[in-house]
């Protein structure tokens, strides 16, 4: 027999570790023996702590489990949500880049190669630099984080660069509300990670890569650096890449807290050991980045998808997804939700079958009032667009973002003013300060909402304007993209802002 639970944190913040505990307990009072499994996570959050048993009929779930409940469980007399895969939630999804994660030990080598890890570095190290960047163009991968470029146009500029030196970042910095899946991958597969910037190091020439991991994730450092030291022990990395006479190597570096070094070039004066600012582009990082060599900056799932482009083909993966928008997407649900975790699917699902269907409408009952889609700078999409397909342009063409594809529901108590609000609010006290829009036109936001609120009619137009100003005038996403939440809110639910009204008539 063999059993099966989560290490990630969401499953260790329900209590994981006490349901192991007790099962360990409960295995040496019954004198049966078996093998348990720690994981990573499944994604289905609301069942956690899950506990999956293998008596070689398959793995049947079980959850959540209490420590209670382990006994039932070893004896079969507790309820089952049958086999893993057939739970409606999972069996709907399509597992590309998520395809091992909750499936395998995350730090054994040996169960990664034997689920299909490592064959696309294994094909990578038999082509030329410019075939593995023309594969990952020709897969249209987007970057994963939120701005949504082309990878291989990000790559193939770094591969261009002439320079001594060239490096491979990675971002995870995750720091959206709503969103987990660079946590999950790192805690739950952390290898993909790892094969995926070895494979970018090859593809543009870059013998060194670093992984700017956010601090409040001490789960995903300890992982992150056990994975590498087990890579490196390998022959993964190191000055032989699997005997290829190859070389890259990487480390894992943690971030202070900072919201705006999610942005790849405060993120890059951080690495460097300065204040995280954002810096003026051009130049861009793909031209001078970390320590002013050429650097390739992706997000954690950009790269962690690059190892089942190499193994199953560009063609393969561009065939999934929706027009521009190409391959699949790890959409991760949360707020006032039945079910809340993350659901990997091809770009093209809309909103309204993710929201009602997948994620069961909200956990409170009420009806579904709005949907923050990107974190905390992502735009409120009402009922009214919910036909919305799940793709870049798709999104755009409403006002909205993806962004790193983070969704959070409100039932209809929320109160919009508010949320717009708390959007200022969140640019001000996060802002680095570096350029005015976003420095001063945060606070200004906060003072007009609030006038707004008063019954200030008048100030609903000083505070579109203030948006338009921020969108166009600042330096990064975190003052440009602040009007998305505010101004979707202001026009999606007027009845929401008092004097909205009073101001059209």
């Amino acid at each position: 027999m063999k059993i099966y639970v989560s290490r990630d944190s969401a499953a260790k913040a329900v209590g994981a570790e006490r349901v192991v505990a007790a099962l360990r307990a409960e295995l040496a009072a019954q004198g049966v023996e078996a093998e348990i499994i720690r994981t990573g996570s499944r994604g289905m959050v609301w069942l956690e702590p899950l506990v999956e048993v293998d008596r070689g009929l398959g793995r049947m779930a079980y959850g959540p489990v209490a420590p209670g409940d382990v006994a039932g469980v070893l004896e079969g007399s507790a309820e089952s949500l049958g086999l893993t895969e057939e739970i409606p939630f999972f069996a709907r999804q399509t597992r590309l880049t998520f395809a091992r994660c909750g499936v395998t030990d995350p730090l054994c080598l040996r169960d990664y190669e034997a689920h299909g890890g490592l064959a696309g570095l294994r094909r990578a190290l038999a082509m030329s630099g410019d075939e593995i960047v023309a594969e990952v163009t020709a897969s249209g991968l987007r970057g994963r984080g939120g701005a949504g470029f082309p990878t291989g146009i990000k790559w193939n500029t770094v591969r261009q660069a002439e320079a001594e030196q060239k490096y491979i970042v990675c971002n995870a910095d995750e720091g959206d509300s709503g969103t987990f899946a660079d946590r999950m991958i790192m805690e739950g597969d952390p290898f993909t990670l790892i094969e995926g910037m070895v494979i970018a190091g090859l593809g543009v020439g870059a013998g060194r890569g670093y992984v700017y991991l956010r601090s409040e994730y001490p789960d995903a450092i300890a992982v992150m650096n056990e994975a590498v030291a087990l890579a490196r022990a390998a022959g993964v990395l190191g000055a032989d890449v699997l005997g290829s006479g190859r070389s890259f190597d990487m480390e894992i570096r943690s971030g202070a807290g900072a919201y705006v070094c999610g942005e790849e070039t405060s993120l890059l004066n951080s690495l460097e050991g300065k204040r995280g600012v954002v810096r003026a582009k051009p130049p861009l990082p793909a031209l001078e980045g970390f320590l002013g060599r050429p650097t390739v900056v992706n997000n954690v799932i950009s790269l962690a998808t690059v190892p089942v482009i190499f193994e199953k083909g560009a063609a393969f993966y561009a065939a999934f997804g929706l027009g521009r928008s190409k391959g699949t997407i790890p959409v991760q649900i949360a707020g006032n939700v039945a079910r809340g975790g993350l659901f990997e699917t091809a770009f093209g699902m809309p909103l309204g079958a993710l929201v009602d269907e997948v994620a069961g409408g909200t956990a409170s009952g009420r009806p579904v009032k709005a949907v923050q889609i990107g974190g905390p700078l992502g735009a409120y999409f009402g009922r009214d667009k919910f036909e919305t397909p799940f793709g870049y342009e798709d999104f755009d063409g409403q006002g909205g973002l993806i962004g790193h594809a983070g969704l959070v529901v409100f039932d209809e108590s929320a109160d919009m003013l508010k949320m717009a609000r708390f959007a200022m609010e969140f640019c001000a006290v996060e802002s680095c300060g570096k350029c005015t829009p976003c420095r001063i036109g945060a606070v200004r936001g906060v003072e007009t909402i609030d006038r707004i609120a008063g019954g200030d009619a008048a100030a609903v137009t000083v505070l579109s304007d203030l948006c338009e100003v921020m969108k166009d005038g600042s330096l990064c996403a975190l003052g440009g993209f602040t009007p998305y939440p505010v101004l979707s809110a202001l026009r999606g639910f007027p009845e929401d802002f008092a004097g909205v009204r009073e101001a059209a008539e």
